[in-house]
């Protein structure tokens, strides 16, 4: 099963884990990322293109679940203005066994951060520019190649 949630609503965490867990398989892998306070950051805010995006999303999912033979999978990606300590991204993988559910969601959140259409812009203070793509990010979705 593939479910993919792109909102401005802020993600229950409770929620999800309970909704992945109740695929009744062997292993749950998650990731959770929250917007950092960076150098300042008081805000950041994405953008994405309603309908591509999810298509990406999905089809990042569905590659996932071939390769790894996953029960299902999970992405729920905030948009909008957010704060740091909030949750932008949750990511949740299911199957048998643990080793395929931790390697789709490393591969899914690694490639998530190349591949979806999302733009960032953060704000400092009275100031605001858009985030580049880190060379960290490209090398990490790399090594799925």
């Amino acid at each position: 099963m593939i479910r993919i949630i792109v909102s401005p609503e802020p993600i229950d965490l409770t929620a999800e884990i309970e909704r992945a867990e109740a695929a009744g398989v062997g292993a749950v892998a998650t990731f959770t990322g929250i917007v950092r306070a960076d150098d300042g950051v008081g805000e950041l805010e994405l953008e994405h293109y309603p309908g591509v995006t999810e298509r990406a999303l999905t089809g990042l999912t569905q590659e996932a679940l071939r390769r790894w033979s996953l029960a299902g999978a999970t992405v729920v990606h905030r948009v909008g203005p957010m704060r740091p300590g909030e949750r932008i991204v949750f990511v949740a993988a299911t199957a048998a066994h643990r080793a395929a559910a931790l390697e789709a969601c490393a591969f899914l959140i690694d490639r998530l951060k190349t591949e979806a259409p999302f733009w960032k812009r953060e704000r400092r203070g009275d100031e605001a520019h858009w985030v580049e793509q880190r060379e960290t990010d490209v090398g990490a979705a790399a090594r799925w190649d």
